[in-house]
């Protein structure tokens, strides 16, 4: 009879804590999820919005293409300086992993890095988005816009 009622009982403290974890992981990630923020196209211009501290910008300049794939420029404007300033680029149309881009300071207020998307099977359907990140933390706890560009490829004629 003791037996069983601590079996139940570890069960009872199983249960509660699989409610209990995932209540508690909705609520960390139930802030705005990014494909609820509005869509801005890097390569038909640059990408501007407003937070507290100030004006931003992301551009983005495909500057050739050495067979590789197409090698970008990205520029930010930027009224922070974080120590660890990161473009991480994620596949927005399909999963392809995460690739942090390192922001070098050019200026004060202005980062720039030079990257080659990876090559997708779907070619230039590929559609990827920049996320701009403070060492491992994101940059804003709810994204203004999402950065996407859609890739260029050689091989696509």
């Amino acid at each position: 009879m003791l037996r069983a009622a601590a079996v139940a009982g570890f069960i009872l403290v199983l249960i509660s804590a699989a409610v209990v974890g995932s209540l508690w992981l909705q609520g960390a990630y139930n802030e705005a999820p990014v494909a609820d923020q509005p869509e801005c196209d890097l390569l038909a211009g640059p990408c501007d919005w407003q937070t507290e501290a100030g004006h931003w910008q992301a551009d983005l300049k495909i500057l050739g293409d050495q067979g590789q794939g197409a090698e970008y420029q990205l520029s930010i404007r930027a009224p922070l300086a974080p120590e660890r300033f990161l473009a991480v680029l994620r596949g927005e149309s399909m999963y392809m992993g995460e690739y942090p881009v390192p922001l070098r300071q050019i200026e004060p207020g202005r980062y720039s890095a030079k990257f080659t998307a990876p090559l997708c099977t779907t070619g230039s359907r590929m559609v990827w988005r920049i996320d701009l990140q403070k060492g491992q933390q994101p940059m804003f706890k709810t994204p203004p816009l999402r950065l996407v560009f859609q890739a260029q490829d050689h091989r696509d004629g």
